[in-house]
C-alpha cells in the first residue's frame, strides 16, 4: 500500500497517508460512507436522545441516594470533559465526584480550566499523580520503540486509573465525554494504536525500559471490559451523545460561564500531546491527526471542507514553539536534545513490531458491530 497513488476524499479530508482507506466509485471514502450509512441513522441528539438520556439520569440519581456522590467523571481540562461537567451538575442534577489524572504533562489552560469548573461548580476533585520516574521512564521506552503512539503511557494512565478508582471505590457509573459529534471519524490504528493493549505496554517496557511499573496505573482491555463490566458492575455513560452538542458553542459557553481558557486543537491541553500530535508524529510519520478531527466536524456540519483544507496546509504550532517543546520534552524525561533528535531520525516502527493481542480486540470489535455497540470505524 505505500506506493499508492495519492488520493484524498472528495468529502472530508481523509487521504491515503491512511494506507488502508478505501474509496467508493464517487471518491467518497469508507469513513464518510460509514458515518451517513452506520452512525448518523442510529444517531439522536434530540428529543429521543433526551428521553434515553434522562431514564439513565434517573436511575444513577436512584442509585446515588445516600451516597457522597452518584457518578465519575474523568476531567482532562478539555472541552469535551469539561462541557460534560457542566451539563451533569446544571442541566442534569448529578453529583459527580471529578478524578484527574495527573501524568506530568498538564499545560497552564488545563490546570486553569480544571480548577475553573471544580470552584465554579463547588465540586470535590481527586487527583492521581502518576509517579513521574516510572511515568517517564515508560514515555522514553516508547520512544526508544519507535512507534507512532507515542501517547500511550499518558492515555493508559488516564483510563486505566479512572477505571481502577471505579472498581475500588464501587462506583457504579462513568459518565465520559467520548462522542460522535467530534469523534465519528476515528485514527486509524497505524496512526494510534489502542493504548489499553497491555500486552504490548508491557512488552515494550520490557525491551526498553530501565525502572519497574509499581505504582503506575495498569488495566488491559479485558480487565476494564469484561471483569470490571459484568462483575464489577461499572457502567459507562456517554451523555454528549445524547444532546446537540457543537464544539466551538460548548467552548464559549464554557468561557462565558467559568472564565474556561480555549487551546488550539483537540487534545493539546496536554503539553506532551502538543508536541507529540502537532510535530512529531506529523514529521516523523508523515500522520496529521487533525485530517480526522477535522473530518468529524466535516461529517457534522460544524466545519466546511474548504476551511478544513486551509487548516490543514499549515502546520499546527510554530516553529519557535516547536524548538521550545522539543527543548522542553527533553529536559524533562532525563536526555539531551541531540538524543530526542536521533529517535526522531531513527527507523519507524509500528505496533505489529511488538506483542498484542489484536486479534482478540478485531473479534471485540466486530461483536460490538453487529450488536450495533460500535458504529465508528476502527481499524
Amino acid at each position: 500500500m505505500a506506493n499508492r497513488p495519492y488520493e484524498i476524499c472528495n468529502n472530508c479530508i481523509m487521504d491515503t497517508t491512511d494506507s488502508l482507506i478505501q474509496f467508493d466509485e464517487t471518491g467518497r471514502c469508507e469513513y464518510c460512507n460509514n458515518y451517513y450509512n452506520n452512525i448518523l441513522p442510529h444517531w439522536h441528539p434530540d428529543a429521543i436522545g433526551e428521553a434515553e438520556l434522562s431514564k439513565q439520569i434517573d436511575r444513577i440519581k436512584a442509585d446515588g441516594v445516600g451516597k457522597d456522590f452518584d457518578c465519575l467523571i474523568g476531567l482532562s481540562g478539555g472541552v469535551d470533559s469539561s462541557y460534560l461537567t457542566y451539563i451533569a451538575v446544571e442541566k442534569f442534577g448529578l453529583r459527580p465526584l471529578l478524578y484527574h489524572v495527573d501524568a506530568g504533562w498538564n499545560s497552564q489552560e488545563a490546570v486553569n480550566n480544571i480548577e475553573k469548573l471544580v470552584d465554579g461548580l463547588d465540586l470535590d476533585l481527586f487527583t492521581e499523580v502518576v509517579n513521574w520516574p516510572e511515568m517517564r521512564d515508560l514515555q522514553l521506552a516508547f520512544f526508544k520503540a519507535g512507534v507512532p503512539h507515542l501517547d500511550t503511557p499518558q492515555d493508559h494512565a488516564f483510563f486505566a486509573g479512572l477505571y481502577n478508582f471505579a472498581a475500588k471505590n464501587k462506583v457504579k457509573y462513568i459518565l465520559t465525554g467520548a462522542n460522535y459529534s467530534t469523534e465519528c471519524v476515528r485514527e486509524p490504528l497505524e496512526w494510534h494504536y489502542h493504548a489499553s493493549d497491555l500486552a504490548q505496554l508491557k512488552d515494550i517496557h520490557s525491551k526498553f525500559g530501565s525502572r519497574p511499573l509499581k505504582s503506575f496505573p495498569l488495566a488491559g482491555i479485558l480487565k476494564f471490559k469484561l471483569f470490571y463490566r459484568f462483575v464489577k458492575g461499572v457502567r459507562v455513560v456517554k451523555p454528549l451523545n445524547s444532546i446537540p452538542y457543537f464544539k466551538e458553542a460548548a467552548m464559549q459557553e464554557l468561557v462565558d460561564r467559568f472564565g474556561w481558557q480555549r487551546y488550539p486543537h483537540k487534545h493539546y491541553e496536554s503539553r506532551f500531546t502538543r508536541f507529540y500530535e502537532g510535530y512529531w508524529l506529523r514529521e516523523k510519520f508523515g500522520y496529521d491527526k487533525r485530517r480526522a478531527h477535522f473530518s468529524s466536524l466535516i461529517l457534522t456540519g460544524q466545519l466546511t471542507r474548504d476551511d478544513a483544507l486551509q487548516k490543514i496546509s499549515s502546520a499546527p504550532y510554530s516553529a519557535e514553539q516547536v524548538r521550545q517543546d522539543f527543548e522542553y520534552i527533553a529536559t524533562k524525561l532525563g536526555i539531551e536534545v541531540s538524543e530526542l533528535e536521533a529517535m526522531l531520525k531513527a527507523p519507524n516502527k509500528t505496533y505489529k513490531d511488538y506483542k498484542n493481542i489484536m486479534p482478540i480486540m478485531d473479534l471485540g470489535a466486530r461483536l460490538l458491530r453487529l450488536l450495533g455497540l460500535q458504529r465508528a470505524i476502527i481499524r
